[in-house]
């Protein structure tokens, strides 16, 4: 007997598979730290008798045998003797990348029964936490092979909309969260809303009510506010007393016979407890006495939601429920319904919050907190995934700048982590600025011209060479496709004035800046500045520095005045290439009034008006000025 598969699986998967393909009543995951062999493999046990004395290497009979890359047997003994004693144990190695599997015919699992689901309920946008969850399922369904299922939880019916509904699945398919099954891809487990699947629901609250595991509750609201008030005095947390748990046949039947309006309530047995094996958390247990018997179903017939999410998750076959943290405490109800039910549970990972920089939870109060809300503001799909695949989850090195395919190839449950992530919105905008660098230069240039004709800065019929140069001088700088506005707007604008009133010019400025503006003024009156602007890049070069030799200036004493001068502000794109984009926007008269370019002449004219005595003056005394208070104190 063999396990066929593609590539290596991760170490929980490959316990379940090759538990399954030997028959073995037990597997376990003994972690890296047990492994055969380099640091990267995980040990598999696999119990084939329950005896701790015979859980040990060298006796037995071959069970069978793993291609690779599950490596054969790992241990040596099972290379020489090729057999072991009943009872005994075997070790497989598995690596840490997983794929998809292949069965065999043998009854193996596939990778295509690992099925994760995502459940929003539609009762607002879908919140970063939300997507991220999303995410997450979304990959290791893809790093395995698997399915990811959407599943629409709308049993909420006051406050769940088709509005929220198609706000959320928009969201999904701008990250490009695509999923196999769901509302509006047909699956063999559907309905995939949960207001389409009363009818499963009430046939299980009945197969439950007919074992016993239920009973049908009549207390009143009033009965129920009277307990809750009971425990509150005794600062107990509100739990039902179980009234009608151990009532009559009889007292049930003249309670129906008057029409009594009732729940189906969960009998939850009173000893005992309830472990999961979290792939994130670790091992979780409750006790059974903690909980009080729950309502799976109310006297209007709408089921609750741990009773509804129980019964999609098993009846939908999910594999793996991937969620937030805040939903580890139904887990012990659900674990309850299963097992009432007779369902295999799945395997559980509860992933942290997403946290505000001052490790609150993450709300509106922050600021956009909504993927819809990112996507208007212009970030990418690709940064946005990028950026919250890294809230909680890293592939163990330094880099941060991942496609969606690097993440899937890279993505494993066992790098996730237990902590809070941050929500930082600066670093989301870094990201963002460097998958906009990434992408081709002709789709940053559409996407920016978008943006500048929507805000009304250039007209249809700009030409494509402004808007090139134009995307070249302002896409370093640009993190979000929205910030581009003012950064082309800088551009055409010709604050002097303002910068020569700033303390921050004043070595410039004492530095001569006279005989500087002076040169450019005779530059102009005799064409050679024009000239040196029609020439391109090289040509400005030339001669920017050719006027340099005269003064015997260099570098930032040449290069600084030189800007100021010209463009009116101290920092920004190279100047030769901003005065060629001011005179192609201007002969083109696609760029609006409400871009504020101001034409080469029109600086120049600016220029000839300035006293230079009285500038330097001005600054001279702003300095002093700035200056007294700190003297004096």
């Amino acid at each position: 007997m063999a396990l066929r598969c593609r590539q290596s699986l991760a170490p929980a998967v490959a316990a379940q598979y090759i538990a399954s393909s030997l028959k073995a009543p037990r597997a376990a995951n003994c972690g890296a730290r047990k492994g055969v062999g380099n640091g990267n493999a995980h040990m598999v046990v696999l119990y084939s008798g329950s005896t701790a004395a015979q859980e040990r290497l060298g006796s037995g009979s071959w069970v069978g045998g793993f291609l690779n890359p599950l490596e054969s047997l790992a241990g040596s003994a099972f290379r020489t003797a090729r057999k072991v004693a009943p009872g005994g144990l075997l070790i497989a190695r598995a690596s840490t990348h997983k794929a998809a599997v292949q069965g065999d015919g043998t009854g193996n699992l596939k990778g295509s029964q690992i099925r994760v689901r995502f459940a929003p309920s539609p009762t607002g946008n879908l919140h970063v936490g939300g997507a991220r969850t999303a995410l997450f399922n979304y990959l290791y369904a893809k790093s395995v092979g698997g399915k990811f299922i959407l599943r629409i939880e709308d049993t909420d019916l006051e406050r769940s909309t088709k509005e929220s509904e198609e706000a959320v699945i928009r969201d999904l398919q701008w990250l490009g969260l695509d999923w196999d099954e769901g509302p509006d891809k047909d699956g063999e487990y559907g309905p995939y809303r949960q207001s389409e699947r009363t009818h499963v629901y009430k046939e299980y609250a009945d197969k439950l009510l007919s074992s016993g595991h239920v009973y049908q509750c009549f207390c009143s609201d009033e009965e129920l506010e009277a307990m809750r008030e009971e425990a509150k005095a005794k600062n107990l947390p509100p739990r039902y007393t179980g009234k009608w748990g151990s009532a009559s046949q009889a007292e049930i039947d003249a309670e129906l016979e008057k029409g009594t309006p009732y729940t189906y309530r969960f009998r939850v047995p009173q000893e005992g407890s309830v472990t999961i094996h979290d792939l994130i958390r670790g091992e979780v247990t409750w006790k059974k006495d903690t909980l009080g018997d729950f309502v799976v179903l109310r006297s209007n017939g709408q089921p609750v939601y741990n009773f509804c999410v129980a019964v999609d998750d098993a009846t939908m076959k999910i594999s793996h429920v991937i969620r937030a943290e805040e939903h580890l405490p139904n887990t012990l109800r659900q674990a309850l319904i299963y097992n009432a039910l007779g369902f295999s549970m799945p395997q559980f990972g509860h992933v942290s919050l997403i946290l505000a920089p001052d490790r609150s939870k993450l709300s509106k109060r922050h600021g956009a907190t909504s993927v819809g809300q990112f996507r208007e503001m212009g970030y990418l799909a690709s940064a946005m995934v990028n950026y919250l695949a890294l809230l909680g989850w890293n592939d163990g090195s330094e880099d941060e700048i991942f496609t969606v395919d690097q993440i899937i190839e890279k993505f494993s449950i066992d790098r996730v982590t237990k902590s809070g992530a941050i929500f930082d919105q600066t670093k989301l905008g870094w990201l963002n600025g460097q998958h906009l660098r990434l992408l081709p230069t002709e789709e940053v240039a559409t996407m920016f011209k978008d943006q500048w004709i929507k805000a009304g800065l250039l007209t249809e019929s700009i030409p494509d060479s402004f808007v090139n140069v134009a995307v070249e001088l302002v896409k370093n700088g640009t993190e979000v496709v929205a910030e581009s506005e003012k950064y082309l707007l800088s551009i055409l604008d010709y604050p002097l004035n303002e910068t020569l009133a700033s303390s921050a010019v004043k070595e410039v400025v004492d530095d001569n800046i006279a005989e500087v503006a002076n040169a450019i003024l005779e530059a102009y009156d005799n064409g050679e500045l024009q000239a040196a602007i029609d020439g391109g890049h090289d040509t400005w070069s030339k001669w920017i520095k050719g006027m340099g030799k005269g003064f015997k200036r260099k570098g930032k004493r040449l290069f600084m005045p030189v800007r100021v001068l010209l463009t009116g502000a101290m920092q920004g794109p190279e100047v030769g290439a901003v005065l060629g984009l001011l005179k192609d926007g201007e002969s083109s008269g696609a760029v609006t009034e409400k871009a504020g370019l101001v034409p080469l002449e029109e600086r120049i004219k600016n220029l000839r008006a300035v006293d230079w005595a009285s500038v330097t003056s001005k600054l001279a005394e702003n300095v002093s000025q700035e200056t007294e208070p700190a003297l004096s104190h």
